[in-house]
């Protein structure tokens, strides 16, 4: 269907498969939470997206650490910019975050997170994955609740036809 103006373009979401290639083959993404101060903060953060969840680290001095702890609520933002699908489609997360300190949860995230880091397997990312490990060090899991996603594509394609209704456009 053509498209009027740019007023609403909730009707571009990604199709349910290119959101988990997205999600499968981007390693970065922005996390976002809600500091004491009500303003929202975000950093670049590299993830590893597993059972449906982002799984991210960081150690407990870190100011999001008390502010998730504080309230869970937070957001992820994942753009395709990079991935083989191309720029302009993105996906933003809602979802609760949970703490994981347990050893198990170490022992698979470490080697994941080093390989997303540093995608040659070998010594570097051995010693990335072993930099890791510290008494400080906790993994975060984010369980989307709520997902907000943009295909540009769609939206472009629906221009390219309205424009050509409008006859600007052979």
């Amino acid at each position: 269907m053509p498209i009027g103006n740019y007023d609403d373009v909730t009707g571009y979401p990604l199709d349910p498969e290119v959101q988990e290639d997205i999600l499968q083959k981007q390693t970065e993404c922005t996390f976002i939470w809600g500091p004491k101060t009500g303003w929202a903060v975000g950093v670049l953060m590299t993830y590893i997206w597993k059972d449906g969840s982002f799984w991210v680290t960081a150690t407990s001095q870190r100011k999001r650490i008390a502010a998730i702890q504080r309230d869970p609520r937070v957001s992820v933002v994942v753009s395709s910019q990079g991935t083989d699908l191309g720029p302009a489609k993105g996906i933003t997360a809602k979802g609760r975050a949970i703490i994981h300190t347990d050893q198990e949860t170490r022992d698979w995230f470490y080697p994941r997170c080093a390989a997303a880091n540093i995608p040659t397997e070998g010594k570097l990312q051995d010693a990335f994955a072993m930099m890791l490990e510290s008494e400080k060090r906790l993994i975060i899991e984010v369980v989307p609740e709520k997902w907000i996603t943009f295909d540009a594509t769609k939206m472009m394609l629906a221009s390219i036809e309205a424009w050509r209704e409008m006859g600007i456009l052979d």
